[in-house]
């Protein structure tokens, strides 16, 4: 009979304690604060280098080309040859012209008999004036015509109008070439040339007549040291391209190297003059759809969310051109479930951060 009265009373113990820790108040959940690491935005005086590859080209080079037709009577010089300024490279068979010349000489001396028996019968009034007038006109046709088959003539000995050296070498003597044909080429190759292309960011920073250094690979094989020549800027082309916001350089070899040749591949690297500018870490820039923006934070450990306008990548930093102004902190690490004014919490010391590098070396295909 007790035993029957205990267990009730057992679980009515056990419900009563089981009720007081339900009316237990528990303990609040602690938020925990969203960490991020930043560096602090600042201003440099600078110099960007950059690498642009191209090839060498002769600073000038001519196609020779006939103006008359005929019959290739000589042709002296091979490729690799040099040739003056006004030293004879090729004629032509002038023959028939010279003939036709003859003919036109022998007119032109009847013509002037003509006139000066025609004026000595006008003065003794034994002829008209018309007629006079047309002797005169037969002489000035007739020496017209001597000029132009003179002129003509000019052009079956061609001349080299650039001392040079002979690059092509395109027909033979004996063949017949036609009216403007190509005989050959001759290249100035006193001074190589290579042109390359050039951010619109950096070519307000560069000038003509800038130095810049140049490696030619050909000249450079088999050998442990980069053989590194001078050269400079001697050209900057005014047009931008639209689609790839770049310019053209023109960069000129000179004095040119044993070896060098047009066509030769070669390694340009400019530097650009010191400039100031804002740069952050190229990890703190991110993208959406419409803009650039990085996210700073404030006094009150509020972050913010900032457009920005970007320039050159320096490295692995970012130029800064619009948005900052220069000591802002801002976030290079902590962005997921980032957002505007979201309270963070900074876990580097900012002025314990390396400094921004000072140069840059970009190769580039």
């Amino acid at each position: 009979m007790k035993q029957k009265l205990l267990w009730p009373a057992l679980l009515l113990t056990v419900l009563s304690l089981t009720g007081c820790e339900r009316d237990r108040p528990t303990a609040t959940a602690q938020i925990k604060p969203h960490l991020v690491e930043v560096v602090r935005a600042e201003v440099k005086d600078i110099s960007v280098t950059r690498e642009r590859n191209g090839s060498l080209r002769a600073i000038q080079e001519i196609q020779i080309f006939n103006q008359e037709e005929g019959q290739v009577s000589e042709l002296p010089f091979f490729e690799g040859d040099r040739v003056e300024k006004g030293q004879i490279i090729a004629r032509l068979d002038d023959r028939l012209l010279r003939s036709q010349l003859t003919r036109a000489q022998a007119l032109t001396r009847k013509s002037a008999t003509d006139l000066a028996q025609i004026k000595d019968l006008v003065a003794r009034k034994l002829t008209t004036q018309n007629e006079l007038t047309r002797i005169e006109t037969e002489l000035a046709v007739a020496e017209a015509e001597q000029e132009a088959l003179q002129t003509r003539l000019s052009y079956f000995v061609i001349r080299s109008p650039i001392s040079g050296v002979v690059t092509h070498r395109n027909t033979e003597p004996g063949n017949i070439a036609e009216r403007y044909s190509h005989l050959m080429t001759i290249a100035d190759q006193q001074t190589l040339i290579t042109e390359v292309q050039l951010s619109e960011l950096l070519l307000n920073n560069l000038q003509v007549g800038d130095e810049v250094s140049i490696q030619i690979d050909a000249l450079r094989a088999g050998k442990s040291e980069h053989q590194t020549l001078p050269g400079r800027i001697s050209r900057i082309y005014p047009d931008i391209n639209p689609l790839t916001r770049t310019g053209t350089l023109e960069i000129a070899l000179t004095p040119v190297p044993p070896g060098a040749r047009a066509g030769q591949f070669v390694r340009v690297t400019l530097t650009s003059q010191q400039a100031e500018r804002l740069l952050v870490p190229f990890i703190a820039l991110r993208r959406s759809v419409e803009e650039e923006y990085v996210f700073t934070v404030g006094a009150n450990n509020q972050v913010q969310m900032t457009p920005v306008t970007t320039g050159l990548e320096i490295g692995d930093q970012i130029e800064i051109l619009d948005g900052l102004e220069g000591g802002e902190l801002v976030v290079i690490r902590g962005f997921t479930n980032l957002r505007d004014n979201k309270e963070v919490k900074i876990v580097n010391a900012p002025s314990a951060t390396e400094p921004l590098p000072l140069t840059d070396i970009e190769n580039t295909p």
